[in-house]
């Protein structure tokens, strides 16, 4: 049973150490391009600072080397004042320690803190020393948004089979193709884009192509000899899945929705699944700013934070991040 902020008691007073979500891509002239992970940890800080909790926040950035020039954005978008009651650390994937789940790296994290509290939930996959091993030198509880996640994505998977949908796209191959196989008999429908679908299509995975719940393009926007979007055909025929579904989960753009000329297909299963009227959850990094960007945000039930988190959750394995929480275990 996973250990969450409402069993922590009395933290007036404590020192909270609190590993947030801030990695987000950032504009050329410094500003942050996508606000939505950030916004989603103020919930969290919130409930600590009106509690009288002092907070040290931890996170991690690809974008960029450091937090410093961000700073004032960050506590724009979080409310808050660095400085005595919040306190902001250096992104912690510029110590070697972080990614090798360091635990003398975890301890220097945590110095003087009373508890640990993990909000991160996109990371709770990766077994890092702000993740798991700083977890296990305190006592250690879920914040707002990690039991969140967690509710609707176990909704998610065990909602009935009729009337689910499932749209899988994106870059990544090999973090798609276990959640198609774990999905595929729990869901109705689950049509494929992005990098996985050409795999699938070139016999590089053990899925059934033939299975009648599997739908796979048909043609495709070519660049240079690459596949970029899907073509006319099956975005038509992907868009009417959406309708008369009664819940939908879509993770990953079908094309290489930066570029405008291969938008189409991202942009007509967004607003298929935005007008269909079922429970939607959306999720991961490229998915949230391909629909941020069409305005289309508020559109869906719910946006999970979690990429890869996302989708090793769905595929039933264990994050790691959740497993130091007590998420695993019996009840």
């Amino acid at each position: 049973m996973m250990r969450t902020l409402d069993q922590a008691g009395n933290i007036r007073g404590k020192k909270v150490f609190l590993r947030a979500d801030f990695d987000v891509p950032v504009n050329t002239d410094g500003t942050i391009a996508e606000r939505y992970r950030i916004v989603r940890q103020k919930p969290t800080l919130d409930y600590l600072l009106s509690r009288g909790a002092h907070v040290v926040l931890a996170a991690h950035i690809s974008a960029v080397p450091s937090f410093e020039p961000l700073k004032p954005q960050l506590e724009q978008l979080l409310g808050v004042t660095f400085g005595d009651e919040v306190v902001l650390l250096e992104n912690t994937r510029q110590h070697p320690g972080e990614e090798t789940n360091d635990e003398s790296f975890a301890r220097e994290l945590v110095a003087g803190c009373d508890l640990y509290v993990n909000s991160a939930f996109a990371v709770c996959h990766r077994e890092h020393a702000s993740v798991v091993a700083a977890a296990k030198l305190l006592p250690a509880y879920a914040g707002l948004l990690i039991q969140e996640e967690t509710r609707q994505l176990v909704k998610a998977i065990n909602a009935p089979a009729q009337g689910k949908v499932v749209y899988i796209g994106g870059a990544k191959a090999s973090t798609k193709i276990p959640v198609i196989e774990h999905l595929i008999v729990r869901a109705e429908h689950v049509a494929v884009g992005g990098v996985a679908a050409n795999e699938i299509l070139a016999g590089m995975t053990n899925i059934n192509t033939q299975d009648s719940r599997l739908h796979l393009p048909t043609d495709f926007i070519m660049d240079d000899g690459h596949a970029r979007d899907i073509g006319p055909e099956t975005t038509r025929a992907f868009t009417v899945l959406a309708e008369g579904a009664k819940l939908i989960i879509w993770n990953g753009p079908m094309g290489r929705f930066e570029d405008a000329r291969f938008m189409a297909g991202t942009e007509a299963i967004a607003r298929a699944i935005a007008a269909s009227g079922a429970l939607s959850i959306i999720g991961g990094g490229d998915t949230i700013s391909a629909v941020d960007v069409l305005g289309l945000l508020e559109k869906f039930t719910f946006v999970s934070t979690g990429g890869g988190a996302m989708l090793a959750f769905l595929a039933g394995t264990q994050l790691p991040g959740l497993k130091v929480l007590g998420y695993y275990d019996e009840a």
